[in-house]
């Protein structure tokens, strides 16, 4: 039935909550990315043939679906009870018989399938404590491609209201009072860009939705996409509505098929029942939208580059003298958002700006959805206040450190983004304190490292990355990135050199200063935070060839702590050179140096501690490299200094040592 009016969506509105009524127990079955790899598929398949083999499908009021992400994703494949509220975590397809029913038919608990017996309740379970869904609060009780599902739970009633009463400037005043800021990692006001877009001349313009999710871990966008489809839809319709715009674009990686294919099922759908096209619900507005799917290069999540991508031209970016909003897509004003900000606009437009500022901190209202991936217990999608401190997403949701390890650093802002140590874990995720700190707040991207994890390794993957990333066509990137990558290669090669790490500061801080686009200026941001913050382990590395990670190879020697080992001998087990032996069960496994290859299998295997890194034992060469020492005003320390102070990238250097430099290697 195609919608004709704004009164007529209200009353399928009601007509949907007033059926819902009916279903006395419903099973949502997780369908987000981490969920359908580990087999989701399958049990969704397996509890729908054992709820219809039992007669309670339809007119039962009991019903088996597929929903968007849940979040818990280490915990998945997840199996959400509604009305009870219970979550079984990492079920079968051999568990469908029996969650049928006992639980569908019953409303019986299935205790062993808790993840923990004392916590059947998932609004109790510690990752979701921390949390308050709002981006994410329909997944979970709504169908990805059911627009019914969608309306029933509040969708579109933002778009209803904006077309009988509010008007296209009050939709933008709203969103500019909200205070919302790009969700997308530049923390801009999104309503100095509507207000830019709106005022620019010109009868043709355009909205732009980037899904060009392409840090490594972060699947946010990607969850959203794929569980709310119709949430970015409805967003980006308010704001073409705000801004005069008939036309626009969702641009979504290559990688990501289940999402594009969710949003152009819901994009058509929307325009089967008058919800887009012409005439939009009868107003006499008219917003056509499209999804292009892009090649999977990192540098299209920038502005520049992707209007330039969805133009037909290589997607490299551009100096941005001219704001997109005034002259972006095809040289016209250009509203061009993140799929999260998108989302976040039905919401403000229906309940109002004060609402939306009532959530999160102080210049940061609403919440954020982060990915919480590493070296942590519990890994997933956590959506929580803008504001909340960095350690209640790591010890809290996250559970803090596996098994014998602790917690070391981590990384905000996925590979542009900065890396925190543990003492500062009390700081506030938000746009800007994290800036601060020499991170950044990225797309939410959060990777947890522990005391395996060597932050002169991590550093040199991320710079790795990030140059095979760079479109090349700014010197300071394209050979700046490539120079450091070098170095940092060679400090984790046993390689490293008097003043390496001194000349790595200073070559960050150029970088920084003299890129052309985001993704070159904020490339250093992995090299200075870890100088920063870890010098001691860049100083080690620099001077000893040593690595207390026990990560580069061929720098450390094992080391057991007779006292913690527990003689579960995992070490020696685990051993590829068969260095580690076992002489007796009651004595700690013996390592033989001399056919140790110190590659860090043992290390990593250990859950109790009891082995360690250690310096190898003093060569010539270490001992020349020893009584060689920077002076103290030329040591990693002194590079660290320089990393901790803001304008070290804006002021002055005592040397420069820009990509020419004379120590350039080969």
């Amino acid at each position: 039935m195609r919608l004709d009016n704004p009164a007529a969506a209200d009353e399928l509105r009601t007509r949907l909550i007033n059926e819902n009524k009916t279903f006395t127990r419903r099973l949502w079955v997780c369908g987000g990315p981490g969920c359908l790899a580990a087999g989701a598929a399958g049990v969704f398949a397996a509890l729908a043939d054992a709820v219809a083999g039992l007669g309670l499908a339809g007119s039962a009021g009991m019903s088996c679906e597929l929903s968007g992400c849940l979040g818990l994703c280490e915990k998945g494949p997840l199996v959400q009870v509604e009305p009870e509220g219970w979550l079984y975590a990492k079920v079968t397809p051999a568990d469908a018989p029996e969650i049928a029913l006992e639980t569908l038919s019953k409303g019986e608990l299935i205790v062993r399938l808790l993840d923990d017996p004392k916590i059947p309740l998932k609004d109790d379970h510690p990752f979701y404590k921390p949390q308050r869904r709002l981006i994410m609060s329909r997944m979970g009780r709504t169908r990805p491609d059911s627009l019914e599902d969608y309306v029933a739970a509040g969708g579109y009633s933002a778009l209803s209201k904006a077309l009988s009463e509010l008007g296209p400037g009050e939709v933008s005043r709203r969103v500019e009072a909200s205070g919302l800021r790009g969700r997308g990692g530049g923390g801009f006001p999104a309503g100095r860009k509507w207000a830019a877009c709106r005022s620019a001349p010109g009868p043709v313009k355009y909205v732009v939705a980037n899904g060009d999710e392409g840090d490594p871990g972060a699947f946010m966008n990607r969850s959203l996409m794929e569980g709310d489809p119709f949430s970015v839809v409805e967003g980006m319709t308010l704001g073409a509505y705000a801004v005069g715009a008939a036309e626009g674009f969702i641009y979504v990686r290559h990688e990501y098929p289940l999402s594009v294919a969710r949003l152009k099922k819901a994009v058509g759908t929307a325009e089967e029942r008058g919800l887009l096209g012409e005439n939009i619900l009868g107003s006499g507005f008219s917003f056509k939208l499209r999804t292009v799917e892009g090649g999977g290069a990192f540098v299209c999540g920038e502005s520049t580059a992707l209007m330039a991508s969805i133009e037909g031209r290589e997607g490299q970016p551009r100096v941005k003298y001219v704001r997109s909003a005034e002259r972006g897509l095809w040289d016209r004003p250009t509203l061009l958002q993140n799929v999260e900000s998108w989302a976040n606009v039905p919401a403000i437009v229906a309940e109002g700006p004060e609402w939306f500022k009532s959530i999160g901190a102080e210049g940061n209202p609403g919440t954020k959805v982060f990915s919480l991936v590493g070296q942590v217990r519990r890994s997933g999608l956590v959506e929580t206040p803008l504001g909340t401190p960095v350690g209640t997403l790591v010890d809290g949701a996250g559970g803090g450190a596996r098994p014998g390890r602790t917690i070391k650093a981590v990384q905000t802002g996925g590979p542009s983004g900065g890396c925190l140590p543990r003492e500062k874990f009390d700081l506030p995720l938000d746009f800007d304190h994290l800036p601060a700190a020499g991170t950044i707040m990225g797309s939410g991207g959060l990777i947890v490292m522990d005391d395996l994890s060597c932050m002169v390794d991590v550093a040199r993957y991320f710079t790795g990355f990030l140059s095979g990333e760079s479109c090349g066509k700014c010197a300071p990137c394209r050979e700046g990135l490539t120079l450091i990558g070098r170095i940092l290669d060679d400090l984790c090669r046993g390689r490293g050199r008097r003043g390496d790490v001194l000349e790595l500061a200073s070559l960050g801080e150029t970088l920084s200063r003299t890129a052309l686009c985001g993704l070159g200026q904020s490339a250093a941001n992995p090299l200075l935070s870890t100088i920063r913050y870890f010098a001691e382990e860049y100083r080690e590395h620099e001077e000893e060839g040593f690595c207390r990670s026990g990560r580069c190879q061929g720098m450390f020697v094992p080391e057991i702590d007779a006292d913690a080992c527990r003689r579960c001998f995992r070490c020696a087990k685990v051993c590829p050179a068969r260095a580690a032996t076992v002489k007796s069960k009651r004595e700690p496994p013996e390592i033989d140096l001399g056919a140790c290859v110190s590659c860090g299998a043992c290390l990593a295997e250990c859950r109790f501690g009891a082995l360690r890194a250690a310096p190898k034992k003093k060569t010539g060469e270490t001992k020349a490299r020893e009584s060689s020492k920077p002076t103290p005003d030329d040591s990693s320390e002194a590079a660290a200094g320089r990393c901790s102070q803001a304008e070290a990238r804006t002021g002055s250097q005592k040397e420069k040592k820009g990509p020419g430099s004379k120590r350039r290697r080969s």
